[in-house]
């Protein structure tokens, strides 16, 4: 630990994070301005702690924690202390993941009780938005996704109550089956994917009136999204949503201790366990969307492939 460095000590449990809060720059001052603004390197003064031995070029901190890593050097800004309590196995699922799902639906949307939602895409972030507005009261969760099994199994105990395969709703668009489903269109949608088509369908499956979008998911193109600005007009809205609007340092434990009284699901995020020089085998798996149906999870090298993947 540096010497200047006093919110974490020596032997604390701390989870990375890609979004710092520095806490001392005027984004950090204003409670609707959560996130550090992107700077390369230390967030506070752009040098890199890691470099080639042959060259001496710098080698900067991959989303400013280097996670992929076994060891790493960080600005405190990019860590936040946890209390003994959750194992680091679980607490890393707080670094991004399920955090930016609960936040979404908890900040970004604000999903009141009674209300109905439909998300998109049921990976880590998708099946975290859904407990996320579970937790929130949600009276209806439909979620969309082209693999079955995550609606079956893993999204119900997540809190989805109603699922859509793609492929399975003919010459009809998702958006008019969500529409028939939740009476008009849902209160709240949630785009997980970063697809800017699935965005527009998420938009259109929203309720006249109020329906909110909220965008999460990771676009790797430069696609326009298209909406008719008729439907912006009459009140729906479509907001983008980065780390769930969380502030790093002040929610994350109360995620965690939300985790260890019970209220937060975590343990049904892990579906395997790789040692870290497998993580190329881990990676095909995830790119696969495999995930545990039941029986004894995989552990180690060697993890066979599942036929119903």
């Amino acid at each position: 630990v540096g010497e200047h460095v006093h919110e974490v000590a020596v032997g604390d449990t701390v989870v990375p994070v890609f979004s710092a809060q520095c806490g001392d720059c005027p984004d950090w001052r204003l409670p609707l301005r959560p996130q550090l603004p992107a700077r390369p390197g230390m967030p506070r003064d752009g040098t890199a702690r890691f470099s080639f031995a042959a060259t001496g070029e710098p080698i900067h901190n991959f989303t400013g924690v280097s996670s992929f890593t076994e060891y790493t050097v960080v600005d405190v800004a990019h860590v936040v202390r946890l209390k003994p309590g959750v194992p680091p196995e679980k607490a890393c699922l707080l670094s991004c993941g399920v955090s930016t799902g609960v936040g979404a639906a908890w900040k970004v949307a604000a999903v009141e009780p009674g209300s109905s939602v439909a998300v998109f895409g049921l990976g880590v972030v998708g099946l975290a938005v859904a407990q996320g507005c579970r937790m929130r009261g949600a009276k209806q969760i439909v979620g969309v996704d082209l693999n079955p099994e995550k609606g079956r199994i893993s999204g119900k105990r997540l809190g989805i109550t109603d699922f859509i395969n793609p492929n399975d709703t003919g010459e009809k668009a998702v958006s008019e089956v969500v529409k028939e489903m939740t009476g008009g269109g849902a209160d709240y949608c949630f785009e997980c994917i970063g697809s800017t088509s699935v965005m527009a369908e998420a938009f259109q499956s929203s309720r006249k009136g109020w329906g909110k979008t909220i965008a999460l998911g990771v676009s790797s193109g430069v696609a326009p999204i298209s909406i008719p600005p008729e439907d912006i007009l009459m009140g729906r809205s479509l907001v983008g949503s980065l780390f769930g609007g969380l502030k790093p340092t002040a929610d994350i434990p109360i995620l965690a201790q939300k985790y260890v009284d019970k209220e937060l699901e975590l343990d049904e995020f892990v579906t395997h366990e790789m040692r870290f020089d497998d993580i190329n085998r881990a990676f095909e798996l995830l790119t696969q969307c495999f995930i545990w149906m039941g029986g004894d999870r995989e552990n180690g090298v060697g993890v066979e492939a599942l036929d119903n993947a």
